[in-house]
Parts: C-alpha cells; sequence; structure tokens
C-alpha cells in the first residue's frame, strides 16, 4: 500500500497531464483491501478532475466497467478501474489485458514491489512513480521516435547489437511530471 497522497498524485499525474500518449494510465487495479477508502478516494480524484472512470465491482465510478474496458487504450480521460485480490490478481490482470508497454505499482511494501517488477515482462515496470515518465526524453535517449513493446525487432542482418532487448525498472518514492 502506497502513502495515499502519493498515490493520489501519482494516479492523477498520470491521467490528466497528457491523456493522449502512450505513458497515459488507462487501467487502474487497486487492491481490494483498500478498495472502500483510498482507491474509491482515487476514484473520486479522477472524476472531480474530469476523467470519466469505468468503474468495476466494488468501485463507484461514472459507469459502470465492461469487459471491452480492459486492455483499451482509451487516448482521452477515460480510465477502467478494477478491484483485484492482490499483487497476483493485479499480475493475472495485467497478463491478460496489457500492452506490455509501461505498467506501476504504487506500494510501500517492497516484496510486493518487487514481485511486481519480477513478474511482469513490460518494457517499462515503475514502482512508486507516474506512468509519465516513460518516455524516451525522461530515460536520456534524446527525442522518441518511437516505442516498440515486441523483444525481437531487428530484420535483415542482425548482429549483438540487434539482439538487444531492454526492460527498464524504476523506482520512484511519488514523483509525477510537472
Amino acid at each position: 500500500h502506497a502513502d495515499p497522497e502519493k498515490a493520489r498524485a501519482v494516479v492523477l499525474n498520470a491521467k490528466t497531464r497528457r491523456p493522449g500518449i502512450c505513458g497515459a494510465v488507462e487501467c487502474v487495479l487497486i487492491d481490494e483491501t483498500i478498495a472502500s477508502d483510498l482507491g474509491q478516494t482515487i476514484m473520486s480524484d479522477l472524476m472531480r478532475a474530469g476523467v470519466e472512470v469505468r468503474a468495476g465491482a466494488g468501485l463507484n465510478g461514472s459507469v459502470t466497467a465492461t469487459e471491452d474496458d480492459f486492455g483499451r487504450e482509451f487516448l482521452d480521460m477515460i480510465v477502467a478501474a478494477r478491484v483485484v485480490p492482490d499483487v497476483d490478481g493485479a499480475i493475472a490482470h495485467i497478463r491478460r489485458y496489457g500492452s506490455s508497454h509501461t505498467e506501476c505499482i504504487l506500494t510501500e511494501d517492497d516484496a510486493t514491489a518487487d514481485r511486481f517488477l519480477t513478474q511482469l515482462d513490460s518494457a517499462i515496470l515503475m514502482h512508486n512513480a507516474s506512468t509519465q515518465f516513460a518516455d524516451g526524453g525522461e530515460f536520456g535517449m534524446g527525442a522518441e521516435i518511437g516505442i516498440a513493446t515486441g523483444k525481437m525487432h531487428a530484420r535483415g542482418p542482425v548482429g549483438v547489437e540487434q539482439l538487444t532487448s531492454f526492460k527498464y525498472r524504476v523506482r520512484g518514492t511519488g514523483q509525477i511530471r510537472p
């Protein structure tokens, strides 16, 4: 479980700063132990900020989520939300619906964060930092010209450099982008 104020700020930043980019939050998974308090507070914060929350059972949102809402890239002020039983439930959900681009966990429990970071195989995995940092420029690569979620992207002659694949693990303490 993350610091409530930092968790709220991180989620709001990642959804409302620039909702039409690949680093925007599209789905929020809430551990069932905090769904009725912090989880619902985050849903309310999002709705107050103008976000349409498509909420699953156990959460109040703008509308009720359907199965088609999960795994969708909205590129808008829309987010799907679901209650999960624990980190393993979140991992299973992400494996089924995720794009393998960027995933983030907000928790102060290091063992839970480590499980999340090691059990998922997305290109960028974050702990306690806004997904708005999922950007080539933020990683020191200069202007980003694209994003790849596959593990093998080379065509034609292949040398050692073309066989290189990266998985980024970003750990934060609640950082958001201005």
